[in-house]
C-alpha cells in the first residue's frame, strides 16, 4: 500500500514548457551582455596594444632623437638593385626601395627583437642559399613573389600590431596591421613625401608641394621628431586605428578609385556618392559607381592594412580629412588619397596622441567643411588653400596637424 505522505506529482508538460521559456528569455537577455563584455575586453586589449606602440615610439625617440621613419629603409641608389625580387637571380641585389613602414623600425622597441634581427641582418631561407640583404626586399611584394623567394619577416603577423576586435586573418594579406601613421589633414604627395625611391628629393617642385601638404606627425621618407610638433604632443595625433579587409567591398578597407584632382574643392567627398545607399558600410556594385569615381582600386592583395611593413598610405597610413569610419578614396592604390582611420568597435576609433595617450574618437567628431580644398602650394589662385592655413576640416583636421598654431578647445 502507498503511504499518503509519499505521494508525489510529476511536472506537467505546461509547467516544463514555462520553465524552458523562462530559461530561454534569460539566455536571450544574457547573451548580448556577454557579447558586450567580450567586445569591451577586446577593445581594452586593442587600446593596450596601441599604448605599447606609443611607448615604443617614445623609447625610439629617446634612443635616436627622432621618430621611426615612415617609408624608410634601403634605397635603390646602387646600379642593378631591384625591389620586388621576383626571381632567384634578383634576391641578392634586392632593396626595399625606401618603402618600409614606421612599424619596421619599431619592432625592437615592442619586444620583437628576434624579428628585428631577421630584418636587419642578411636573411637566408632555411636549407637554401637564397640570401636577402639587410632590411630585406620591397614590402609591396605579392604572394606570388614570396612563392618564388619567400621573405618570412614581411609575412609575420605581429600580435602587438593587431586589434583583437578585427576578425581578419590570413591570405591574401601579407601580415596585417590595425595601426597606421598619421600623415595630416592634406594629402598631395603624401604617398612618398616628394622623395624618390632612393630617399632623395624627387624634384624641387614635388618637394615644395610635399612641404606644404604633408602636415602630420609623420612625413614619408623624412625623419621627424617631437620638436616638429609645434602644436604640442598632446594636441597632435601620432597614429590611428584601421580595420583590415574581409573581402566584402567594405568602404573602409577597399579603396574607391577617384582619378580627379584629389586636393581640390569637393574632392574629399568625391567617392561618397558611390557608397551603397541600402548598405552604407559598403560600395555600390560594379558598374554603379558615380563619376568621377570609377570602381574599386587595386587587386585582392591591395587592401587596407594588408602589409604591415609597407609604408604606402593605403597599408599603414591615415589622415584627418574624412571623419573616422568614412570611405577610403584614392586615385591609385599606391598614391595619396583620403584614408580615414576605422575600426570594428561601435561608434568610433582609437587614436594615439603624440604624448602617448590613447583616446577614443567618435565618428561624429566635428570635421569642418568637407567640401573645402586642401592646403598646398599654389594657394587660392590655383584652387587650393594657402600653406599654413588652419585646417578646414574642423577639430578633426586640427588634431592631425603638427604645426598649424591651432588651439584645441573642445573635448573629443
Amino acid at each position: 500500500m502507498n503511504s499518503p505522505g509519499l505521494n508525489r506529482r510529476a511536472f506537467t508538460l505546461v509547467e516544463l514548457l514555462v520553465v524552458i521559456a523562462i530559461i530561454g528569455v534569460l539566455v536571450g537577455l544574457l547573451l548580448p551582455a556577454v557579447q558586450a563584455a567580450r567586445e569591451a575586453a577586446r577593445r581594452m586589449s586593442c587600446s593596450n596594444n596601441f599604448k605599447q606602440i606609443g611607448l615604443g615610439i617614445h623609447n625610439y625617440h629617446s634612443a635616436f632623437k627622432m621618430l621611426p621613419k615612415q617609408m624608410g629603409g634601403t634605397g635603390d641608389d646602387i646600379g642593378g638593385v631591384v625591389a620586388e625580387a621576383t626571381s632567384l637571380a634578383d634576391v641578392p641585389r634586392s632593396s626595399n626601395r625606401a618603402e618600409a613602414s614606421f612599424l619596421v623600425g619599431l619592432t625592437p622597441f615592442i619586444e620583437q627583437q628576434a624579428l628585428w634581427e631577421q630584418i636587419s641582418n642578411p636573411f637566408m631561407r632555411p636549407g637554401g642559399t637564397e640570401i636577402f640583404p639587410a632590411m630585406g626586399p620591397g614590402p609591396r611584394r605579392t604572394i606570388t613573389d614570396h612563392g618564388v623567394a619567400r621573405y618570412a619577416p614581411w609575412l609575420t603577423e605581429v600580435p602587438t600590431f593587431r586589434c583583437p576586435s578585427d576578425p581578419g586573418v590570413g591570405l591574401p594579406a601579407s601580415g596585417r596591421t590595425n595601426y597606421a601613421a598619421c600623415l595630416g589633414d592634406s594629402m598631395l604627395w603624401c604617398h612618398y613625401g616628394g622623395h624618390d625611391d632612393r630617399g632623395l628629393p624627387a624634384s624641387s617642385g614635388f618637394i615644395e608641394i610635399a612641404r606644404s601638404s604633408c602636415r602630420g606627425m609623420f612625413w614619408p621618407r623624412k625623419f621627424m621628431g617631437f620638436r616638429d610638433a609645434l602644436d604640442g604632443l598632446s594636441n597632435t595625433i601620432c597614429a590611428g586605428e584601421i580595420c583590415t579587409d574581409l573581402g566584402d567591398r567594405d568602404k573602409r578597407t577597399s579603396v574607391g578609385a577617384y582619378p580627379a584632382e584629389r586636393s581640390a574643392a569637393g574632392a574629399a567627398v568625391g567617392c561618397l556618392p558611390s557608397v551603397d545607399p541600402l548598405r552604407p558600410l559598403f560600395w555600390r556594385p560594379d558598374g554603379e559607381f558615380v563619376a568621377p569615381a570609377t570602381g574599386i582600386s587595386g587587386n585582392s592583395e591591395e587592401r587596407r592594412g594588408f602589409k604591415w611593413a609597407f609604408g604606402r598610405p593605403c597599408f599603414t597610413g591615415m589622415n584627418t580629412i574624412r571623419p573616422p569610419n568614412a570611405e577610403v578614396c584614392a586615385g591609385n592604390i599606391f598614391f595619396d588619397g583620403m584614408f580615414p582611420p576605422s575600426s570594428r568597435h561601435q561608434g568610433g576609433v582609437h587614436i594615439l596622441m603624440g604624448d602617448g595617450a590613447v583616446r577614443f574618437v567618435t565618428d561624429s567628431i566635428e570635421a569642418g567643411n568637407q567640401n573645402s580644398p586642401q592646403p598646398r602650394i599654389g594657394g587660392e589662385a590655383s584652387g587650393f588653400l594657402e600653406p599654413g592655413t588652419g585646417s578646414p576640416f574642423g577639430l578633426w583636421g586640427s588634431l592631425g596637424t603638427r604645426a598649424s598654431s591651432e588651439i584645441i578647445q573642445e573635448e573629443f
